[in-house]
Parts: C-alpha cells; sequence; structure tokens
C-alpha cells in the first residue's frame, strides 16, 4: 500500500548520498543512446496487465488497480534510481473532490527526483498513468488504457534510464501522475508543489496519447508529433498581455518559446520525426496535466500523436458492426513511441545543461536604423545569442553571439523585426529564447 502523507507534503521514499560532481560528466557514448521500442513496449504491456487504473479503482490490491500500477511505476523508477544512485523516488498525495470523483479520492503522483548542481531549477517530464472507459466514473470495467497514457508513462521511465547515466545543472522530475481523466488532479497537484517549493520550473513536457501512428480513418501518420503550446500567457494579468500585444509578442511567450526549441532540437536527430508545432495550449476544446502548470505561469507543452484514433479513446472494449473498439496494445507504434521519446531525452539535455534564460530583454530603436539590445546577465551564462527575423516570419532567421549584456543589430529596423536573446552555457547548451520588448 501507498504511504499516505499529509495533503500537499512530499514523502520520500529512498535517500541517496550525493556524489562527487567530477563523476558525473556525459560521454558522447552515453548522449547517443536511443530509445528502446522493445522496453517501452514491455513498460506499456505490464501498464495494462493491471486490468484498470481508473483513479477511483482498487488502491490496495496488489495485481488490479491504480495502486498496484503505481507500485509497480515507484518500483521502476527506484531501480533505474539504485543502478545510477541518482534518483530519490518520492509521491505526494491529496484528496480531491469533483463531479468525477463525489465521495472525494486520494491522488497520488509518483516522482522521481535527479537532483541538479542547482537543485531548485526543475524541468519535469510526465504523463498520466490513470485510465477510463466510456463511462468516466465505470472504475471496474477493464480500461487499459495502452496509449492514453501507458505511452506517456513508458515514455517518462525510459527518459529515466537513458538521463540517469548522465549528470546536468539542473534537476530533471520525472513524474508520472494520477487523476488527469477526473479532472486533472494529478497535474493541479505537481503544479502547485512547484510552487509552494520555490521550484524555478524551466519547461514541463507533458506526453499524452504518443504512441499510436493509425488514425480514426485508417490514414497512417508517423513522420510528426504534435506540440501543443500558448502564445499569450493563461497566467498574465491583463495589463501584461497588452504589453505583449503592443510588442508583437503573441507568439513568443515561454511555452511558445519552448515549444520552438522542441521543434529546433527534433531537427537534429538523425531519422527522427518532425515537430507539428500546434499553436494552441491543447486540442480543440480539450485539456492536459501540463494545463495546471500555464494557470501558475510555467512554460509548458503537450506531446501529442500527429493524428488520433477516437475508437481506441475513452472506449469500452468492444465490437460493433465489426468495428473494433478500445485502447489495446496492439493499436500502438513502439518505434514511433521511440522517436517521440528521443526528442523528449534531447530536449531534457539541452535545457538540463543550459543556464536560464534571460529574465528580461530590452529593445532601442525607434526612429532609427538600428537596433540596441540590452539584458541582464544570467549566472552561468559565457555567452548570448542574439536571435532576430521579419515581422512576417515564425522562427528566427538570423542570430549572432557576443559576451556582453548589450549589442548593436545595424541595418535591423525595430518596426519591421523581432528580436531575442538566449544564454549559452560553456558546454555550447543553450536556454530558451526570450522575446525582446520595452
Amino acid at each position: 500500500m501507498l504511504p499516505k502523507p499529509a495533503p500537499g507534503t512530499l514523502s520520500t521514499m529512498r535517500i541517496l548520498p550525493l556524489l562527487p560532481l567530477v563523476a558525473f560528466a556525459a560521454t558522447p557514448a552515453l548522449a547517443q543512446e536511443k530509445p528502446s521500442p522493445t522496453r517501452l513496449k514491455a513498460d506499456v504491456e505490464k501498464l495494462v496487465s493491471f486490468g484498470t487504473r481508473h483513479t477511483l479503482s482498487d488502491p490496495d490490491h496488489p495485481t488490479r488497480g491504480i495502486g498496484a500500477a503505481r507500485r509497480w511505476a515507484m518500483a521502476e523508477l527506484s531501480k533505474i534510481g539504485d543502478a545510477c544512485d541518482c534518483i530519490d523516488v518520492a509521491n505526494i498525495a491529496r484528496t480531491f473532490t469533483g463531479p468525477r470523483a463525489p465521495n472525494g479520492v486520494n491522488v497520488v503522483d509518483v516522482l522521481g527526483f535527479q537532483t541538479g548542481r542547482n537543485p531548485k531549477r526543475v524541468i519535469i517530464v510526465m504523463g498520466h498513468i490513470d485510465s477510463r472507459v466510456t463511462d468516466v466514473m465505470d472504475f471496474t470495467s477493464d480500461a487499459p488504457g495502452a496509449n492514453d497514457d501507458a505511452s506517456g508513462v513508458a515514455l517518462v521511465i525510459e527518459s529515466a534510464r537513458i538521463l540517469s547515466k548522465e549528470r546536468f545543472d539542473a534537476t530533471i522530475v520525472y513524474a508520472i501522475v494520477s487523476g488527469e481523466e477526473q479532472g486533472l488532479w494529478g497535474g493541479q497537484l505537481l503544479a502547485e508543489t512547484a510552487k509552494e517549493k520555490g521550484w524555478t520550473v524551466v519547461a514541463v513536457l507533458n506526453n499524452d496519447i504518443v504512441g499510436n501512428t493509425v488514425g480514426t480513418d485508417g490514414k497512417r501518420v508517423d513522420r510528426r508529433v504534435r506540440v501543443f503550446s500558448e502564445g499569450i500567457r493563461a497566467s498574465e494579468p491583463l495589463d501584461a498581455q497588452l504589453a505583449r500585444r503592443a510588442d508583437g509578442g503573441e507568439d513568443d511567450g515561454p511555452s511558445r518559446a519552448l515549444a520552438k526549441a522542441v521543434d529546433g532540437v527534433a531537427d537534429t536527430i538523425p531519422g527522427g520525426i518532425d515537430v507539428f508545432l500546434d499553436r494552441r495550449p491543447d486540442r480543440f476544446g480539450r485539456g492536459g496535466d501540463h494545463t495546471p502548470f500555464l494557470n501558475l505561469g510555467y512554460p509548458a507543452v503537450r506531446f501529442s500523436v500527429g493524428v488520433e484514433n477516437y475508437d481506441a479513446q475513452h472506449q469500452d472494449l468492444r465490437t460493433e458492426g465489426g468495428k473494433v473498439f478500445g485502447d489495446t496494445v496492439d493499436r500502438m507504434d513502439f518505434n514511433y513511441l521511440a522517436k517521440v521519446t528521443a526528442i523528449n531525452v534531447a530536449t531534457i539535455r539541452r535545457l538540463a545543461n543550459a543556464p536560464d534564460a534571460p529574465a528580461k530583454v530590452k529593445l532601442i530603436g525607434a526612429l532609427s536604423s538600428d537596433t540596441t539590445v540590452k539584458w541582464d546577465a544570467v549566472p552561468g551564462a559565457v555567452k548570448y545569442r542574439v536571435h532576430w527575423r521579419r515581422n512576417d516570419a515564425q522562427n528566427w532567421t538570423g542570430s549572432v553571439d557576443v559576451t556582453g549584456t548589450e549589442t548593436v543589430l545595424k541595418g535591423v529596423v525595430v518596426d519591421d523585426h523581432f528580436v531575442g536573446v538566449s544564454s549559452i552555457s560553456a558546454n555550447g547548451a543553450e536556454s530558451l529564447v526570450t522575446f525582446g520588448g520595452r
């Protein structure tokens, strides 16, 4: 049975000794390790074997239900942690009550902490462990939840297997959350914990439905993954939103900057897939566990497959008129899931090695044919990259590296160009880009 910490508390399941930082350098061979479709499939099959992982299912049964699934996930992360002496496994829990849990339910998130040189600077990769069938209140029927969202949980565990062999400046949190189908409660619990603990959240990578390539219409889409992100921040007060609008930064908020970084990282992976940069916070009229992070102002994106199969989402297992319904393992593509995992791993590796992005970038250039760019120094940055693009372009087209905290872009008219600045570490890792304004 899972321990039940007080609401909002952090319960550490294992404590590991800190190793000397000099022992933590990653080697090029490790950096090139690829996610394993075989391991991903085995993890998804194991999660499906628990019958149902509905949030309201039995938390104490040894082999069936949400509790058994969570205990297995904790054991997997602990096994990885034991091998590297670098991951602390913990859980956080709180009771939530709502229309989909009228009697209340204990929502438990399983977390693995790979502490970096800066314990408070955090990158979160997550998926939700709970599953459902057609009736969201049916917690007894088999709900395999292979793609939604055993795929995301398997991705998180596989990311931990690979990245645990390396060491980083930032802390990586491998998050397996619960309660998504009942109200995004696991995401809310983790986002509020991050705020309570004072974490500096660099990025949240939410992976939800990331393992199929055949859509409802039978068409295969296996060359892209969608990454959803907000432009104007949900957390920004009206005056800040109006200021961003005046500066033309609607497409360059922190979460959109994160999505663009993910897109750029994906382009560097040999044999990988494209990122379809979806310019809305989530699918039309829908939401995911990154939403509570957006509401609190943290940069967060959602990964989802290039095409969804709605016959395999939130469905009772059945066959009607020759059509098969249900979220089962046979409908997944594990080579594709491995490629989505590779994008997550590469993005985490870049951002966990990079300094923070500049807090604010100021532009001066009204009534001038040149643009002056200024920003505050960032700890750990050895140089900065100043990006620009014409106002009719979506992606940065030009850049220059500088070692100070000010530069003049000759011939770049501020009226017609957007400008942003990123920080660069000694090992060349680049932060997100901070959009420039007044």
